[in-house]
């Protein structure tokens, strides 16, 4: 047990969050488990509700096919907001000064406006004049351009705290600004962005839920319909958190994961 708290404290002293031994970690997470249970049995048991499981299973294709359209959408959604982030990032730092108003004009825009307001006004104001009539196609467009934004700051961010010197040693090397970037300043901020960039690939899972408002046929747009079909409210919508947990819970522990290789 000394020892134990010998390294605990050494870990923290270094300042990381110390990984506990399986079976110490397993206990904990089976009595927190259990505790979950007993709250949540507890206070469902308290509300009297008569649960219809038999109602929505019927439906269960629609939850399955929502998942399905949920990742789909959010993995798109991801790869464009990447490829808008960087393009961003550049555009702050450019020499071109509209260049540089535009994305600041476009980050505090999207940053400081709510996204369900962005999905309405895209959609039936762009989206329409502009010819786009895939709501799918529109709805990761939406949800790009919004996380780009995001994406665009953690990207500046990662990049600014590289060391100057990294930059004037690149420029001894007589390396061009894009060679320095390329295979000097990129490949560090790379690791530090990483785990930002899981994070928010979470955060983009749990917005598309918004696209519903436009008819998107995600998760929770079925989720939605099967609740109108069945009247089962909490059986249609406790699929779908669990869902959505599914869906985040792995990449949250690989953000953990990542940022502990990182530290060390």
């Amino acid at each position: 047990m000394t020892k134990f708290k010998e390294w605990f404290i050494q870990e923290i002293e270094r300042g990381r969050a110390p990984r506990l031994p399986r079976p110490v970690y397993l206990l904990n997470a089976s009595l927190l488990f259990l505790l979950i249970l007993v709250l949540f049995g507890g206070m469902f048991a308290a509300t009297d509700y008569n649960f219809q499981w038999e109602s929505v299973w019927e439906y269960r294709q629609k939850f399955i096919d929502g998942f399905f359209t949920t990742v789909y959408i959010s993995v798109a959604a991801l790869i464009l907001s990447l490829l808008i982030g960087l393009f961003f990032a550049y555009g702050q730092n450019s020499r071109v000064i509209l260049l540089r108003f535009f994305s600041r004009f476009y980050i505090e825009i999207i940053r400081g406006t709510p996204l369900l307001v962005q999905i309405l006004i895209f959609f039936y104001v762009f989206a329409t004049n502009l010819g786009i009539d895939n709501r799918y196609v529109a709805g990761v467009l939406i949800l790009a351009l919004f996380s780009g934004a995001y994406v665009t700051e953690i990207i500046r961010a990662a990049i600014d705290s590289i060391d100057t010197g990294q930059f004037e040693a690149a420029k001894s090397l007589g390396f061009t600004p894009f060679q320095s970037y390329r295979y000097i300043i990129f490949p560090q901020a790379f690791k530090r962005m990483l785990p930002p960039l899981t994070g928010q690939f979470a955060s983009i899972i749990k917005d598309s839920s918004l696209l519903s408002i436009i008819a998107v046929r995600e998760l929770t747009m079925n989720a939605q319909e099967v609740n109108a079909f069945t009247y089962s409210t909490l059986e249609s919508y406790i699929p779908l958190a669990i869902g959505y947990l599914i869906l985040t819970y792995p990449i949250s522990h690989v953000s953990r994961y990542l940022e502990r290789r990182i530290q060390g």
